[in-house]
Formats: C-alpha cells, sequence, structure tokens
C-alpha cells in the first residue's frame, strides 16, 4: 500500500532576485502552486527578413542571408499562477495575499529610495539621469530551465477577500520576455547565465535519438538534388 510520505514532493516553480554584481540571491519568491500550461513563442533572429530577393520570386531578403542568424532567438513565456491563502490556513494571514502581491508587483516597480534619488539628481541640475535599474531576475522551472527574464506582464485577478477586504485569493497572468545576452551588457552576470541557458539547450538537443532518412521516405533514393 502507497504511503503518502512515499510520494516525492513536486519541485516548485519561482522566481530568483539576484544581485547581478555579487550573483548572491536577495530574494527566493516560490510559486504555491506550478501553473497547468507554459505558452512558449520563440522567434528566430534571422538576418535576411527584409526586402525582396529579387529575380522575380516573392522571397525576401538577400539571398546570402538566408539561412544566416543575428542572434540568440527572441523567446517570450507566459502562464497563469494561483495564490490561495484558504489552502494553508495553518499559516496565520492577517493581510491576505497582500504580500505575496506586493513581492511580485515590485519585480516591475522602482522602489521608492530609487525614486527620492532620482528626485535629488533633478532638482541638483543633473542634465541627464540614467533610467533606474531593476534587480536581476532569474525564472525557474526545474533545474534544467533557469533564465534570466524580464516582467513584461502582471495581470492580477483578485477573486475572493476577506472580512477586512484583504485578497485571500488571486489568478495572475505572467508575461516574461528571457534576456539573452544581446539585451545585457558585456560581462553581466545575467549573459552568464543566458549562456549556461543555452548550453543545457545543446545538452538536451544531443541528447535526442536521431532518425534515419527511411522514415521520411528519402531512405532508398536519398536527398533530393535539384538537377533533372
Amino acid at each position: 500500500m502507497t504511503r503518502y510520505a512515499d510520494i516525492p514532493k513536486p519541485i516548485r516553480s519561482g522566481l530568483v532576485v539576484v544581485d547581478p554584481d555579487h550573483g548572491t540571491p536577495q530574494r527566493v519568491i516560490v510559486l504555491q502552486f506550478n501553473p497547468d500550461t507554459l505558452e512558449r513563442s520563440i522567434a528566430p533572429q534571422s538576418a535576411g527578413d527584409s526586402g525582396d530577393a529579387g529575380g522575380g520570386g516573392t522571397g525576401s531578403g538577400d539571398r546570402n542571408e538566408a539561412l544566416r542568424l543575428k542572434g540568440p532567438a527572441q523567446e517570450t513565456w507566459k502562464f497563469t499562477a494561483e495564490i490561495d491563502a484558504t489552502d494553508q490556513l495553518e499559516i496565520a494571514a492577517p493581510d491576505g495575499i497582500h504580500p505575496q502581491l506586493a513581492v511580485l508587483e515590485m519585480l516591475v516597480q522602482p522602489t521608492t529610495a530609487q525614486l527620492r534619488a532620482a528626485t535629488r539628481l533633478a532638482q541638483n541640475g543633473s542634465i541627464e539621469i540614467s533610467p533606474i535599474e531593476m534587480p536581476l531576475t532569474l525564472f525557474t522551472w526545474g533545474s534544467k530551465r533557469v533564465m534570466p527574464v524580464r516582467l513584461t506582464e502582471l495581470s492580477v485577478n483578485e477573486s475572493a477577500f476577506d472580512v477586512h477586504l484583504n485578497p485571500i485569493r488571486a489568478s495572475l497572468s505572467v508575461g516574461m520576455k528571457i534576456l539573452t545576452f544581446s539585451d545585457l551588457p558585456a560581462g553581466h552576470r545575467g549573459a552568464d547565465l543566458y549562456m549556461a541557458h543555452l548550453a543545457q539547450k545543446e545538452r538536451l538537443a544531443a541528447a535526442a535519438r536521431g532518425g534515419g532518412l527511411g522514415a521520411p521516405g528519402l531512405g532508398g533514393a536519398g536527398l533530393p538534388t535539384g538537377r533533372g
């Protein structure tokens, strides 16, 4: 008879806020429930994707650039996460899920200290004020998917409240852009983390079983040459 203790505890997905200078984690945000689905969009950065190829064809771009890439593919992720205080009745929640929501929202908000510092620079007559830099954020989905990201979308649907109108249940729609080494300054820790993520993809691709030419019906004739 299977006991509950024998069932492996699932690994939780989440976000890790990292100090880019020292690489030390500043905060770990563990999702209460793993999302049921992940929507991923991957757009290759092709070199020859504009203009007409000439010769009366309908292709676009320089023919010499058709198979060239300008850099890493642009990848975006979307998922829906759930937060429910009623699922953790043994944990005191006097503020409902306000703290959990605030942690996620601060990933796309500058701090009051940063805003005050920018205001002081403006009052002192600084000609140019650099945009506020946020901490490096990593998204983790198991050990094989750890990547630097920038949150591009955070939509909150609060669906239940306690007697003090604190939210106690919410659904979050989260959109992220994977940051590649093309998006980050040279030597940035996030660029190194992206390279490690890409190397993991290469290892997984190398482990995939290859097929033979017979499967697509090319076993006997081989590849077509295009010659009559």
